[in-house]
């Protein structure tokens, strides 16, 4: 079985392109399971992932897909979490979402995306907002 991690913000802008590029994957309904994971940066009161919008939509859409999945959520530092994460459930490939940035914007504020493409011991995909979002 081949394990994703798709890293779902509570941003769903690339949401779409995310879950397209896990559909797409050969046999996905038969031979690729998805663990749905969302930071919280911070939770004090506990919140759930499948409380998220945006996770409860990539859940539904691989369901639909005949994808078999399971949830995670994480507080803290995002790519330390996503990296803890993939090396919990062994996973072949994290997905995440991208967004455009300046460059000042980057340096300002980081980049998760950057960051774990830079770390991470296995494939990063990112799917962009694409066209018009």
């Amino acid at each position: 079985m081949y394990e994703v991690l798709l890293c779902v913000a509570a941003d769903t802008t690339s949401l779409d392109r995310q879950i397209s590029a896990v559909t797409a994957l050969p046999d996905a309904a038969s031979s690729v399971h998805v663990t749905v994971c969302h930071v919280f940066g911070d939770n004090p009161s506990g919140a759930s992932a499948t409380q998220v919008t945006s996770v409860r939509r990539a859940l539904d859409a691989l369901d639909d897909a005949g994808i078999e999945t399971a949830v995670v959520g994480e507080s803290g530092d995002p790519t330390d979490a996503i990296l803890r994460v993939a090396d919990e459930r062994d996973a072949d490939a994290i997905y995440i979402g991208g967004r455009k940035r300046s460059p000042a914007g980057k340096a300002l504020f980081g980049s998760v995306a950057q960051s774990l493409i830079l770390s991470a011991d296995r494939p990063v995909l990112v799917a962009g907002q694409g066209e018009g979002a």
